[in-house]
C-alpha cells in the first residue's frame, strides 16, 4: 500500500517543482523580466526566447500532472460520498486541462488583442472557473463524510482564496502579482490535495 501512496505524492510534487523552476529559471533568463510586472505566460508567449521550453515545463506537463492527481484523487472518495465530492474532481480534471491549454495556446507577444491571446485568456478562465467551484464543491461534500474534515477544508481554502487572488485582489496590487497568487493557490492544492485524502470506502 506504500507504493501507490508515494505515486500520489509525487504527481503533485513533480508538478509543483516543473512549475515553480519554470517560472523561476525562464524568468531569470528573459532579459527584463519582472515578475511584478510581466505575467507569467509572457514567459511561453510567441516570439519571446525559449517560449516553448517553458510553455511545456511551465505548463503542458504540470497541467497534465494535475489532471493526475484529480484522477487519482477521484479513486479515493468513497462510493456512499455526496455527489458534489465526484462532481468536483471531476471538474479538478478539467482544470488541469486549463492549465496545459495554456502551454498550447500561447500568448501574442506583438498583440495582446489578438485571437491567439483570447484563446490563451480563454484557458486561463477554463482553468479558474473550473478549479474554483472544483474545489469548493469537493470541500462542501467533505464535510458530510466522516473523517475528511482536512481535506474539506483545505479544498474550501484553496477555493476561496483562488477567487480572491483571480478576481478580487487585481484591485489592490499588480496583476501580475495576484496572478502569481492565484498560482500558489493551485501549488498548495497540488501538493496537499492526495496526501490528506482517505482510501476509497
Amino acid at each position: 500500500m506504500q507504493t501507490p501512496h508515494r505515486i500520489d505524492r509525487a504527481l503533485g510534487a513533480v508538478a509543483a517543482v516543473l512549475f515553480v523552476a519554470a517560472v523561476a529559471g525562464f524568468g531569470v533568463a528573459l532579459p527584463g523580466y519582472e515578475a511584478l510586472r510581466h505575467p507569467v505566460a509572457l514567459l511561453g508567449a510567441s516570439g519571446v526566447p525559449h517560449a516553448q521550453a517553458f510553455s511545456w515545463l511551465g505548463f503542458v506537463l504540470p497541467g497534465l500532472l494535475s489532471c493526475g492527481v484529480a484522477m487519482r484523487l477521484l479513486l479515493r472518495v468513497p462510493r456512499t460520498s455526496p455527489w458534489t465530492m465526484r462532481v468536483g474532481v471531476q471538474l479538478l480534471v478539467l482544470a488541469g486541462f486549463g492549465i496545459a491549454a495554456m502551454g498550447l495556446l500561447p500568448l501574442d507577444a506583438e498583440d495582446i488583442q489578438s485571437r491567439a491571446s483570447q484563446f490563451h485568456a480563454s484557458a486561463w478562465m477554463v482553468w479558474v472557473l473550473a478549479f474554483v467551484p472544483g474545489t469548493v464543491m469537493y470541500g462542501l461534500g467533505a464535510l458530510r463524510v466522516p473523517g475528511w474534515r482536512a481535506s474539506a477544508l483545505l479544498h474550501l481554502g484553496c477555493g476561496v482564496a483562488m477567487v480572491l487572488a483571480a478576481f478580487v485582489l487585481q484591485a489592490w496590487m499588480p496583476a501580475p502579482l495576484a496572478q502569481r497568487l492565484a498560482f500558489g493557490c493551485w501549488l498548495v492544492w497540488l501538493v496537499a490535495a492526495l496526501p490528506t485524502a482517505h482510501p476509497r470506502r
